[in-house]
């Protein structure tokens, strides 16, 4: 669902205000795209702060912070907001059109986190979530979307702590991190008991769930 503000003339302290924002750099809560060429790529930063806290993602800035603006902002949210049609469950977006000059506009989006975790990208005929790590945009795995359904109702999970949480607990004390495979291997069991199992700790907040480039792995909290 989209709320548009439109653009107004140029305001010296909205720029002022835009400038102070994108003086912190890109992190957690901020992205920053040059061009809006790759709607689908823009959608995904979306659904990725939607998926974690939240964020705000501007076009017309450069990754170092150069304020630049679009010559055709209206074809430029127009593709984007043909492209966030692809997202399910329907995001939360508030754009906003900020006036750099006659011939120039930065445009904002703000995602608020969701209470409907996980959204997905779902195009030609595949379907991914995906969740901000530090200022990167990942895709989740099926134990990051299992989690993110989980966590919001997850309110007093119980576990059994017998022999194998104790081993991991002792294999962590030592390594500080452990993946889905290591952690089968190290518990002799499959992998699907392995994810249900790392899937009810990280619920339980026993362990903390990190994705990486290389897959996911678990941490002690």
């Amino acid at each position: 669902m989209f709320k548009i503000q439109e653009a107004q003339p140029y305001d010296p302290q909205e720029i002022k205000n835009l400038r102070k924002l994108v003086s912190r750099g890109e992190g957690l809560h901020l992205e920053f795209k040059r061009k809006a060429n790759h709607p689908l790529e823009i959608v995904k930063e979306f659904i990725a702060f939607a998926n974690a806290q939240g964020g705000t993602l501007i076009v017309g800035v450069e990754d170092d912070g150069t304020i630049y603006g679009v010559k055709h902002a209206e074809g430029d949210t127009h593709a984007i907001a043909e492209a966030v049609k692809f997202c399910k469950p329907v995001l939360q977006i508030n754009q906003t059109l900020i006036t750099l000059s006659d011939s120039r506009i930065v445009i904002r989006y703000d995602i608020p986190e969701s209470k409907q975790k996980p959204h997905y990208l779902k195009c030609n005929e595949e379907s991914f979530a995906y969740v901000r790590v530090v200022d990167r945009c990942m895709k989740a795995s099926s134990q990051m979307c299992e989690v993110l359904k989980r966590a919001q109702k997850a309110s007093g999970i119980k576990f059994t702590y017998g022999e194998q949480e104790q081993v991991l607990m002792q294999y962590l004390e030592l390594h500080h991190k452990i993946s889905l495979k290591e952690c089968a291997r190290l518990l002799k069991i499959n992998t699907w008991k392995a994810s249900r199992k790392l899937v009810l700790l990280t619920l339980a907040d026993v362990l903390q769930i990190v994705p990486t480039e290389k897959g996911d792995f678990y941490m002690r909290k």
